[in-house]
């Protein structure tokens, strides 16, 4: 196995206004989520949230606490929540075993125990996504699965963003220190997601786009309210989202995307809307 990561360091809004596509994709973009037997994660300093995946495929794969968390084991002073957007698996925590099926996710507390990823079948790994925040206290480790989640239905067919929000690692479903998570799947035919846009300034949120066609693309939109920048991206990739920015995308298809927000506001209603016709 093989564990890769990077820093990603925060940007004043000011200085983000100067940066041209390479800089946007090289601070913000996180190209590289999944390989074979490989764990890939960024380590943003937007709330110290860690964002990466794992594909486990010929053996199982560790959680390995990286250089940075100065820690013996990644659970020491973090909680996770993860994903499942590959074939059927496995995640092992300490003794106990969570099987994740395709669009399932698992919440985990802190606390001292190793975290292993692993396929049920090679020909068609698991590929977990993941976010994970610092955390002051240990909460139970629980599964979630979409029958478990608040569901949210927006927007219309009309104005191409019919969407079910499921909100499956949030306060009303199970506590957790920081960490929210959730699910937001696009009808077809519709294409944009977050419009209106919004910021909250006491969180920080990470997208994870997949169900994109491998012929079509996500071009997501960022940056403050009156001073707008998008990056074009693929499927099965991520993109940092800075508490002054607006996140939000459109396609060339449908698609579905996973948000994970960390910051000291746990209510999913703290947001700053901006009318659609003030954007710049």
């Amino acid at each position: 196995m093989k564990t890769n990561y990077q820093l990603r360091y925060a940007a004043h809004p000011e200085d983000a206004k100067s940066y041209d596509t390479q800089r946007l994709r090289r601070d913000f973009l996180i190209e590289k989520i999944f390989a074979p037997d490989e764990v890939n994660m960024v380590y943003s300093m937007y709330d110290r949230m860690v964002v990466g995946g794992a594909t486990p495929v010929n053996e199982p794969l560790l959680l390995e606490a990286i250089e940075p968390l100065k820690q013996p084991v990644f659970l020491c002073r973090r909680e996770l929540g993860i994903f499942n957007v590959g074939g059927k698996g496995k995640v092992k925590v300490g003794e106990t075993v969570f099987e994740l099926d395709y669009k399932e996710a698992l919440y985990l507390g802190s606390g001292e125990r190793e975290v292993y990823f692993e396929s049920n079948d090679a020909g068609k790994p698991a590929k977990f996504y993941f976010n994970s925040a610092t955390a002051h206290r240990n909460y139970p480790d629980k599964k979630v699965t979409k029958a478990d989640a608040v569901v949210a239905e927006m927007g219309s067919l009309e104005s191409a963003n019919h969407r079910n929000v499921n909100k499956m690692i949030v306060n009303q479903v199970l506590p957790t220190c920081q960490l929210q998570m959730g699910m937001t799947e696009l009808a077809p035919g519709s294409v944009w997601n977050t419009m209106p846009a919004h910021i909250h300034s006491r969180r920080m949120e990470a997208y994870f786009y997949f169900e994109v066609p491998e012929d079509q693309a996500v071009c997501h939109f960022m940056g403050k309210p009156d001073e707008t920048r998008h990056i074009w991206m693929r499927g099965e990739q991520a993109v940092l989202s800075p508490e002054w920015s607006i996140h939000s995308g459109a396609a060339t298809s449908n698609y579905t995307f996973i948000w994970g927000m960390a910051g000291e506001n746990l209510d999913y209603g703290d947001q700053d809307f901006s009318k659609i016709t003030d954007l710049r």
